[in-house]
């Protein structure tokens, strides 16, 4: 009996260890809302560099005093990096914002001077613009965002 017991035992850590192995990298991609890659990031980096630094900022610091309207009455660009509100938003939120532009998401007749990037990038690319922005957060703030995203996905219950 006592065999029976380490034999079970040891099986139970072999799967555990197999399950880790094959199963760490769709849980870190999961943690970060999709893949994590640096060839991935570097994507991301490189087409946030041509569509979007012109507004949000080379170093994703945003336009100036981003939380005030400019004059037409539209807001700034506003920051993706910490100081930003980047990072309070699920993936599923950033992704729409991204894909179909601020007012598919806010409605009411906003208007903004995003355009939605849906037609000029793929979605692989956005999700890589993304990648790219959350890799530069600290790691309180993608963990808050991560944690924000796991609990978008759960199902209501």
């Amino acid at each position: 009996m006592r065999r029976t017991s380490v034999l079970f035992a040891m099986l139970g850590v072999g799967t555990a260890g197999l399950v880790l192995a094959w199963g760490w990298p769709w849980f870190a991609a999961q943690m970060t809302g999709g893949d994590s890659s640096a060839g991935t990031i570097a994507l991301g980096k490189a087409l946030y560099a041509e569509r979007c630094a012109a507004c949000h900022g080379a170093k994703l610091e945003g336009q100036r005093d981003w939380k005030s309207p400019l004059p037409s009455g539209r807001m700034p660009a506003p920051p993706h990096d910490a100081s930003g509100h980047t990072w309070h938003h699920p993936d599923d939120v950033l992704f729409r914002i991204t894909k179909e532009g601020p007012a598919a998401v806010v409605g009411r007749g906003y208007q903004s001077d995003m355009p939605g990037f849906g037609n000029v990038m793929s979605d692989e690319e956005i999700h890589a613009v993304l990648a790219f922005i959350k890799s530069t957060w600290p790691e309180e703030e993608r963990r808050y965002q991560a944690e924000m995203s796991r609990r978008e996905r759960e199902p209501i219950q």
